[in-house]
């Protein structure tokens, strides 16, 4: 994977996934951090570590969609600049409209679903312990 090119510089194959390996890790770290929040309680983890786990693997995750995930399989990127008098400014770059750059549509795809699918797992488990007044695991659900 070469970063060293300009923004939005990336050709796409018109078959099959020009970035599989990014493609496997935004699913990885989300669908992770999910199968661990239902099923490490019933291997022997407490609370804790169920939390510790999710909350490692959500960091990851973050940072994989800010960083790599973004920008390779949608055109999209942003960051936090710090100015001279202390004030931040957010920053928000997508691929210019007309470029000559086309971000594979399954990769798209792949993206999108992940992130709409994962905040929807999130949601329901959110309410599910809302409804069952499991308040703790509601922290994580958060």
């Amino acid at each position: 994977m070469d970063l060293s090119r300009e923004f939005g510089d990336e050709t796409t194959p018109r078959n099959g996934l020009k970035h599989p390996t990014a493609s496997l890790f935004h699913i990885l770290f989300r669908t992770l951090a999910i199968v661990v929040y239902l099923f490490c309680t019933g291997f022997g983890g407490g609370f804790t570590l169920t939390f510790v786990l999710v909350v490692l693997l959500l960091a990851a995750d973050f940072w994989t969609v800010k960083n790599i995930t973004g920008r390779l399989l949608v055109g999209l990127r942003w960051w936090n600049k710090v100015n001279e008098d202390g004030s931040t400014e957010w920053v928000f770059e997508s691929r210019k409209e007309g470029s000559s750059v086309h971000h594979s549509p399954t990769e798209q795809k792949i993206f999108w679903i992940a992130m709409f699918a994962s905040s929807l797992i999130w949601l329901i488990l959110l309410i599910k312990n809302l409804l069952t007044f499991s308040l703790s695991w509601v922290v994580v659900d958060i």
